[in-house]
């Protein structure tokens, strides 16, 4: 099965999405095949008047915790080594850098290499954007705030689409962890300087599907290709995920007995 830009773009003007803010989360590979690849599914949020935000996550520039940047209940064993297949970076980030994990999809690295995208401070759980609120969206990320791009995106009436994935993908899901009470864990990276900085990230998300009975009420459907959209307003799916997790903390457990992230996270998350 082939899919057109101009199908992708049928199902974004049906859904509502035409001069909108979205923030995808996405597996080209659900689509069958798409005519032009990514790069074709870009221009169809492009064309339809999209701001189109992705998750640009580069786990190359993180580093070892240094002995006085540790924290408690932060998800992570520091008495263990923290063996690491990635190609670490000698260098610091920058919002110029196209570095971008492989596991992140083909959408967010066309977007991290578009002409003009804008991409976060964060460096390495950035965001990067296009179209015509881009900067609006992202100018905000910083490391110590890893959710700004989504609370952006919240406040301008936007949306979250799932493009052949699971809850389990869904970033926006770490912010109502914020808004339910929860610190999240805090990493380690260089700074602009090159010298050790703390950066927030988001903990374990295998449980999160748990969260879909919840959300279910406010989320639309469409089917493109082999593809299976799911389509959250932003600002609802924080407020009811958040209230579920203040009534059930565990809701979030993705069931592993020795997850230290889930452990830690059910607690409240780091002291910080």
């Amino acid at each position: 099965m082939v899919v057109t830009e101009q199908e992708i773009r049928d199902a974004l003007r049906s859904l509502g999405l035409s001069g909108r803010a979205v923030c995808v989360h996405s597996s080209l590979r659900s689509f069958g095949h798409v005519d032009g690849g990514a790069h074709a599914v870009v221009s169809a949020f492009l064309a339809e008047g999209c701001t189109l935000l992705v998750p640009t996550f580069s786990a190359a520039f993180e580093i070892e915790p240094p002995v006085h940047l540790r924290f408690e209940r932060n998800g992570w064993d520091y008495e263990r080594a923290h063996a690491s297949t990635r190609v670490r970076s000698e260098g610091a980030y920058a919002t110029g850098s196209a570095e971008i994990d492989r596991d992140m999809g083909a959408i967010p690295a066309a977007v991290v290499s578009w002409p003009g995208r804008v991409r976060g401070r964060h460096p390495t759980d950035s965001f990067a954007a296009v179209g015509a609120r881009a900067s609006e969206l992202v100018s905000g990320q910083s490391p110590a705030d890893l959710c700004a791009p989504l609370k952006a995106l919240a406040r301008a009436g936007g949306y979250v689409l799932l493009m052949g994935i699971g809850l389990e993908r869904m970033t926006l899901l770490h912010l109502a962890e914020k808004e339910a009470g929860r610190e999240l864990f805090r990493r380690w990276a260089k700074d602009e300087r090159g010298r050790p900085a703390v950066v927030e990230v988001g903990g374990c998300s295998e449980g999160f599907g748990k969260l879909e009975p919840f959300l279910n009420p406010i989320t639309r459907t469409a089917v493109v290709g082999r593809s299976t959209w799911r389509l959250l307003p932003a600002a609802e799916a924080v407020a009811l995920a958040a209230s579920a997790i203040r009534a059930d903390p565990n809701i979030t457990h993705c069931g592993v007995a020795d997850c230290e992230r889930c452990r830690d996270a059910v607690a409240g998350g780091p002291f910080v």
